[in-house]
């Protein structure tokens, strides 16, 4: 065993003070998530021992940040009689995103979902909390489990030999550790992912602020040989087997790429060390996805697959919230608006205790001027025109053409701006037009913009500091 990894496991059983957490040892709880828009139950699948050690900080073992719809904790009772929690995260999940759309509000779904924690040694209890109305955190479920009961199962590493290096710069254990799945790739396609996955691992580095962390940061990447070429899209006719089982029409959103085979996804995953996964499918057409804690999709012979990469890695990673709002989504507007648990977005209920105030230069207006009603005009004529070339079935050309257009002019329009490179809160975020703010009048979370805001930048150097020995997370 690494050294390393010996000391922080001493380090983190002792700092416990009853041997309750065996920190090298990678566990993963599959179960079934099932109900509609108004309940949910849970149920076991199977108790699992990954086949590599453990790739996170077993320095920190709470979750500080609670950046998810969920939240999860791994206790145990100490020889005192007392409970303790030895590890803790909050994460999102795609039932949660499920369950607001209109679908829910008519049938009852399964969702198979993952929990992923240190093993432990013994007999430990799973406890799942939920968020409420309020965004408090309410015990959904809870089970008992042992973690050495020789009917777990022990995953083999299936796929160690296809594991592809990008970058490597050093113990998974001190290391953000991010890996790249393809799917949809034949074996004669293989030369094809590699090349694709080094090129937008490339653009990521060395895009902000994860050039500045690059040497926090490792990349490996697997594609698991596919019969057929490409992902499923059924509103264009297209169905495929693909190995992973990404899918364009997520929630019955032509753009949205996601997919709902956990176990095939996790079994691929174990192969190589993650901290977060983005899977990316060997498709043209624009689309993408991503879920906090889950993964993050991205089409990667896209023209914006550059773009869709950074974007869709900030929702995952970082539990940032989409800035747009006039797009269409599957979601429902929500019942009453409370502030929002996500980083980037506020509901302003308190201007004067702003989430990200200490970015926010004094006498700075709370809320910002921008040119909302210009923005909205010209996005109502865009959206018209995007909506015109996917009836008529053109050519993902004429889309990208489109994109650069508006691009260009959303561009132009905040530069013109006095406010454009204040931090502030501009109303239009979260998929709404009133009642919830974003931090910087532009965004790579807003639109298709090259870089991360202020605000965005620091919650993801948050989230990296939460992987390094002795980090601030």
């Amino acid at each position: 065993m690494n050294p390393f990894k010996l000391l922080v496991a001493i380090i983190f059983i002792v700092g416990f003070q009853s041997q309750l957490v065996l920190a090298e040892q990678t566990m993963r709880l599959d179960y079934f998530h099932t109900g509609n828009a108004t309940s949910e139950v849970f149920s076991i699948d199977q108790l699992i021992i990954e086949p590599l050690e453990w790739p996170g900080n077993a320095s920190q073992p709470q979750d500080k940040l609670l950046r998810g719809q969920y939240f999860f904790e791994i206790t145990q009772v100490k020889k005192d009689k007392t409970k303790k929690t030895i590890y803790s995260r909050s994460f999102s999940s795609i039932y949660g995103e499920w369950e607001t759309t209109l679908e829910a509000t008519k049938i009852k779904r399964t969702f198979h979902e993952s929990l992923r924690f240190p093993k432990p040694i013994g007999k430990f209890t799973v406890v799942l909390k939920k968020r409420d109305a309020n965004n408090q955190f309410e015990q959904i479920w809870q089970t008992e489990l042992d973690a050495d009961d020789y009917m777990n199962h022990k995953e083999q590493a299936n796929y160690k030999q296809q594991v592809i290096e990008i970058e490597n710069n050093g113990d998974p254990a001190k290391k953000v550790d991010l890996l790249i799945l393809g799917d949809g790739y034949t074996a004669t396609e293989q030369p094809a992912f590699e090349k694709k996955a080094r090129e937008l691992s490339e653009y990521f580095l060395t895009s902000y602020p994860f050039s500045k962390r690059r040497k926090d940061i490792n990349v490996w990447a697997i594609a698991p040989n596919s019969k057929q070429s490409g992902v499923s899209r059924p509103s264009s006719g297209k169905y495929v087997d693909s190995p992973l089982g990404a899918t364009y029409d997520a929630f019955r959103s032509e753009r949205y790429v996601l997919t709902y085979d956990n176990r095939n996804w996790r079994q691929v995953a174990s192969s190589a060390p993650y901290d977060a996964v983005i899977i990316i499918t060997n498709s043209e057409t624009y689309g993408g996805g991503g879920i906090y804690g889950l993964y993050s999709t991205a089409a990667a012979n896209s023209d914006w697959a550059d773009y869709l990469f950074v974007h869709e890695f900030g929702h995952h990673f970082a539990g940032l919230a989409d800035e747009y709002y006039t797009s269409s989504v599957a979601y429902q507007a929500p019942a009453k608006i409370v502030e929002p648990y996500e980083p980037n977005v506020t509901a302003l209920l308190d201007p004067r205790n702003i989430k990200w105030k200490h970015l926010v230069t004094k006498n700075t207006p709370l809320p910002t001027e921008w040119p909302k009603q210009k923005f909205e005009k010209h996005s109502l004529k865009y959206q018209k025109v995007r909506a015109k070339l996917r009836d008529d079935n053109k050519p993902e050309s004429e889309m990208n053409q489109l994109f650069v257009k508006n691009q260009s002019i959303v561009e132009d329009l905040f530069l013109e701006h006095k406010n454009h490179n204040v931090v502030g809160a501009f109303e239009g975020a979260n998929y709404q037009s009133k009642g919830y703010y974003r931090s910087s009048m532009n965004c790579v979370m807003f639109t298709r913009a090259k870089d991360f805001c202020d605000v965005c930048s620091e919650a993801v150097e948050e989230m990296i500091d939460t992987f390094m020995v002795g980090g601030s997370g």
